[in-house]
């Protein structure tokens, strides 16, 4: 009997380890789909495009529309996967996979649809996310749900710190469903949309600090966004690392100021920071 096939979009660590859980279940990946890197983007994780060479693959960068429904309306996968594409994929691509396309979201569907998920999840204060496996549909983020895994998000943890944990949810989730989806028996669950949220992308200049706000809030942002990620900035200082404490103020001014050697910050909530790791600009 033919093994199962699966196409799959992706990029990054998550495409990585989605790929290899595909892999290890015994799937024949006929075609893998991916982004060039961005030379003026940092870098961080692995490259699904040279992981796919290295298993003799074939993997195509960014390939036209017309190239790809050619390519997968020849191969008729039994499945098709997107493990952190950046793009949305259209349903007359979708259609060829006879058993089904699922996509793997960073957040625990409904919540944080959208995107950038696990840096709006820390700037907004939550103490988890995860990830979800879903169906693929014309809307972004908004098919059933095929299963999904909750990671914790530490009171100090960075965006990259929580991101290596969902790599690891991503290959639990797939190991528990491929078995399921290729012999039909998942059991796929509608989202409750109005129960959950949507975000759009983030940009550099998202990651200014306004020191009006509170205490908590600027030490969620600095950790939404610390490197590799494009970081927290304000007064002439890139903040890269920060901690609460029990000190108040009364200053008029507001912001970054030093104190027996330490940097601090003093915030619209009348709450000190403590700024930990500090470049100056």
């Amino acid at each position: 009997m033919a093994a199962a096939t699966a196409v799959v979009f992706g990029y990054g660590d998550i495409g990585l380890r989605g790929l290899a859980a595909l892999l290890e279940a015994g799937l024949e990946v006929p075609l893998v789909v991916t982004h060039r890197d961005d030379p003026n983007e940092n870098r961080w994780y692995g490259s699904l495009f040279d992981y796919s060479r290295e298993r003799g693959l074939a993997v195509l960068a960014d390939p036209a529309l017309a190239l790809l429904e050619e390519k997968i309306s020849r191969i008729k996968p039994d499945l098709i996967f997107s493990f952190y594409y950046r793009r949305m994929l259209p349903m007359s691509l979708l259609g060829h996979a006879r058993l089904g396309a699922f996509n793997m979201h960073g957040s625990l569907l409904p919540k944080f649809r959208g995107r950038a998920p696990l840096n709006w999840a820390i700037l907004k204060g939550e103490t988890e996310t995860g990830v979800t496996l879903h169906e693929m549909v014309a809307k972004p983020d908004a098919g059933r749900i095929v299963d999904r895994q909750a990671v914790p998000i530490g009171p100090d943890e960075n965006a990259v710190e929580v991101f290596r944990k969902m790599t690891d949810a991503t290959e639990a989730v797939l190991r528990r469903s491929i078995g399921d989806l290729l012999s039909g028996k998942a059991k796929l669950t509608p989202q409750d949309l109005a129960a959950g949220s949507y975000y759009g992308a983030r940009k550099p200049e998202d990651g200014r600090i306004d020191w009006a706000q509170g205490a908590r809030e600027i030490h969620n942002l600095v950790r939404a966004v610390a490197p590799p990620f494009p970081g927290a900035f304000a007064d002439g200082l890139r903040v890269l690392k920060t901690a609460l404490t029990d000190k108040t103020h009364s200053l008029e001014k507001l912001g970054p100021y030093r104190e027996n050697g330490e940097w601090f910050a003093a915030c619209g909530d009348g709450k000190v920071l403590r700024l930990l790791e500090v470049q100056q600009t």
